[in-house]
């Protein structure tokens, strides 16, 4: 079915009034490969971040 056809999803539009679309605007801004390499940079900051918190469970 037509995305048109269903309408507004509530719970999309909810989350849509959240969303600070300035940052969104200024990321699609870079390049592909500044995108790529800022994901794995917060790639490797949320292991570092996991492996930091598996340690202080010990």
């Amino acid at each position: 079915m037509c995305a048109e056809k269903l309408g507004a999803d509530p719970v999309v539009e909810a989350y849509k009034r959240h969303i600070d679309r300035t940052l969104l605007r200024e990321n699609l801004k870079r390049s592909v490969e500044d995108r790529v390499r800022n994901l794995m940079a917060m790639q490797a900051l949320a292991a570092e971040a996991r492996q930091a918190g598996k340690k202080a469970l010990r």
